[in-house]
């Protein structure tokens, strides 16, 4: 089977349930950010060893492919969908609790940076937001289940977490922001 369709050629493409739509629909821009986001997840995984972290990564990377394909339903197809398990909210909380325990108090704000897997955690937390605001922007326009925006803001924060976390397990001190 070829890879190639040639559907797309003319900027049209294909939600899941046969409705053609436009590629820089906010539709389209909601679910692309959501797979660009997957992708730096892949990005991160090769940068982490620790596997209690990695397996939950994983976990999270089928999540977000469950959240792109009821992005990218027409709604004649929704039941075929995956189940989006509010579950993993909880767990996302339950992760950054424990992480939090271990870390310092937080008293100004920091810059994003540090080694390699440090600031890729930071470019997954800033992908994930742009994931966040196109979604809220397309809840404006049709309706969306709950569950996505606050997941995608649960997994942000996550991100923080977890990049302070991987800080402190690699030695590396925060930079504070200081202002001029």
């Amino acid at each position: 089977m070829k890879v190639y369709t040639k559907a797309g050629d003319k900027g049209v493409t294909s939600l899941f349930g046969g409705t053609k739509i436009h590629k820089d629909d906010i539709k389209i821009e909601a679910y692309g950010t959501v797979d660009e986001l997957n992708s730096q997840l892949g990005v991160l995984l090769s940068m982490i060893p620790e596997n209690e972290i990695n397996n939950f990564i994983l976990k999270l990377q089928n999540v977000l492919f469950d959240v792109g394909s009821h992005l990218a339903s027409d709604g004649s197809a929704d039941k075929f969908l995956p189940e989006l398990k509010v579950s993993i909210v909880e767990s996302l909380e339950s992760e950054m609790d424990k992480m939090t325990a271990a870390l310092p108090e937080l008293k100004s704000f920091i810059l994003p940076r540090g080694n390699l897997r440090i600031a890729t955690t930071h470019v997954c937390r800033t992908v994930c937001r742009r994931a966040e605001r196109r979604v809220v922007s397309l809840s404006r326009k049709q309706e969306i289940p709950d569950f996505i925006i606050v997941f995608l803001n649960r997994l942000s924060d996550y991100f923080f977490v977890l990049a302070r976390f991987l800080g402190q397990s690699d030695g590396i001190d925060e930079e504070k922001w200081v202002t001029k």
